[in-house]
């Protein structure tokens, strides 16, 4: 049952041009792309039970700043053009046709069965973000299959598998990361087997793949992301953890998240791979925490440090907070975190080759202990030191959604928000305006819910002050979504075709 608008299945898909209340900046001429769950229920009654699990729809909105450009409602204003699709998958098409077996934490079956379907043939309900990678478009989830979808009508085109000699496995942190300086897009693989192994590979500008390095694990761990430097990726591993060996137990068994289970003996693995050589340079072990996001990394001391933020939680319970009886009754339990920052030492000066593994240290510091989800930060500062954090607002004790926009000064550990224009607040994509100074210089995307009009609006908010810029209002109230992306090739021409 649908009792929380956030957390509705929407049935309609459409698209419109929408006009904009207020002004967009000219230079604003891009697509934001947005992927989350569209439906939790499904044609035969039955419906999936984690917010996880929604089926995946790609909303997009491309931006048209007036002059000449916007022709929303017949006018010559600012519009936005919206779309909002269904991605066609294996998935789609088992639970509309009353199919569906299960995903992330929805379902009871055998593990082995699980891994024949979920894992060996990858499971593609690619619901979390949408990636670039060479020429495709592509949706992603926590298995190595993409679904690839045109960027204009946003319909689902095919598969994109982990093709080539680099290595792959079974499970694939959903957040690829990438290098604004190359344009390479790194991301990691967990490979499981009687020594399991986490594969980092990478893609060319132009598409290929290739292997930078592996890192063994006994017990693999729970991981959405990881963190980039130029020089190095970065792996936490939290003491969440599956043993392979239950792979061969018999019997019907619970969701595939709840397999793992929360170690906080082991504490919290943090390795450091060479992205030239593939080495592992250093693995220092922090407190047990767990975490989703890595907000972003960069190397300072003259490669000799390594800093990453990463919005934590106390432990894995955040997982169990989500599951829809939970969220649709305001008993989110431990979801909101807080912006740490992780400093690895490395231990010796000079380059990577004259580092020793065990002579490495990590330290810990809170940028700020109001509740948050879903962190991000300028592109622009993606691999290199930034300033500035975006989040959603949350209450402690958290009983609802966010309810404002936030933003972080990592230099002084003040915040601003914001919370006018609806309710219920989505994930704030920073987009740097073109020819800015400051590293602030540019807008915020947000997707907010307003309860009462039953509407969410696209809002465009200053990303010095976070003061409203524009507003479009769409024809329908979207239920929450994962993440977004913003790609400054995607322009109005191709979104009208």
């Amino acid at each position: 049952m649908d009792s929380h608008i956030g957390f509705h299945s929407i049935r309609e898909e459409t698209a419109a041009s929408i006009s904009v209340e207020g002004g967009l900046p000219p230079w604003l001429r891009g697509s934001l792309v947005r992927n989350g769950p569209g439906a939790f229920s499904f044609p035969d009654g039955s419906d999936v039970d984690h917010w996880f699990d929604g089926l995946a729809m790609l909303y997009r909105f491309t931006f048209d700043p007036g002059d000449g450009g916007g022709r929303a409602a017949g006018g010559d204003g600012d519009a936005v053009h919206y779309r909002n699709r269904f991605l066609r998958t294996d998935a789609y098409e088992a639970a509309t046709s009353g199919e569906f077996e299960g995903g992330f934490a929805t379902g009871e079956t055998t593990l082995r069965s699980r891994l024949s379907t979920f894992l060996a043939e990858p499971y593609d309900n690619a619901n979390i973000v949408a990636e670039r990678i060479g020429d495709a478009y592509v949706a992603l989830t926590e298995s190595p299959r993409g679904v690839e979808f045109d960027p204009s009508t946003l319909t689902t085109t095919g598969h994109v598998d982990r093709d080539g000699d680099a290595p792959s496995g079974q499970l694939s942190c959903a957040h690829f990361k990438r290098d604004p300086a190359t344009g390479a897009l790194v991301t990691v693989d967990t490979d499981f087997g009687r020594t399991s192994r986490y594969h980092v590979t990478a893609w060319t500008p132009d598409g290929d793949r290739r292997h930078v390095g592996s890192v063994e694990t006994d017990r693999p761990a729970y991981m959405h992301s990881f963190a980039l430097t130029p020089r190095y990726v970065v792996l936490t591993e939290f003491p969440l953890r599956l043993d392979p060996r239950r792979f061969l137990k018999p019997g019907r068994q619970p969701p595939f998240i709840e397999q793992f289970e929360w170690e906080p003996e082991r504490g919290t693995r943090v390795v450091v791979v060479d992205r030239t050589t593939g080495d592992v340079v250093a693995e220092p072990t922090a407190d047990p925490l767990f975490g989703f996001h890595h907000v972003n990394a960069f190397e300072r001391g003259g490669g000799t440090e390594i800093v990453f933020d990463l919005e934590t939680i106390p432990d894995a319970t955040a997982i169990d907070s989500l599951y829809l009886e939970n969220v649709r009754a305001g008993e989110m339990g431990t979801m909101v975190g807080r912006i740490e920052r992780f400093t690895v030492d490395l231990g010796a000066p000079g380059g990577a080759s004259r580092y020793a593994p065990g002579d490495a240290s990590v330290s810990r510091e809170t940028l700020s202990d109001a509740g948050s989800a879903l962190p991000t930060a300028s592109p622009a500062r993606w691999c290199r030191e930034h300033r500035y954090v975006y989040a959603m607002g949350m209450d402690t004790p958290v009983t609802e959604w966010a309810r404002r926009v936030v933003k972080l000064d990592a230099e002084t550990g003040t915040t601003e928000t914001f919370d006018e224009g609806g309710d219920y607040f989505g994930e704030p994509i920073f987009v740097p305006a073109p020819d800015g100074e400051r590293e602030d210089d540019g807008v915020v995307l947000t997707v907010a819910l307003d309860v009462d009009a039953d509407r969410s609006r696209l809002l465009v908010l200053d990303g010095e002050t976070l003061a409203e810029r524009a507003r479009a209002t769409l024809p329908h109230a979207l239920p929450f979504d994962f993440h977004g992306r913003y790609f400054p090739e995607l322009r109005a021409a191709a979104a009208s075709e």
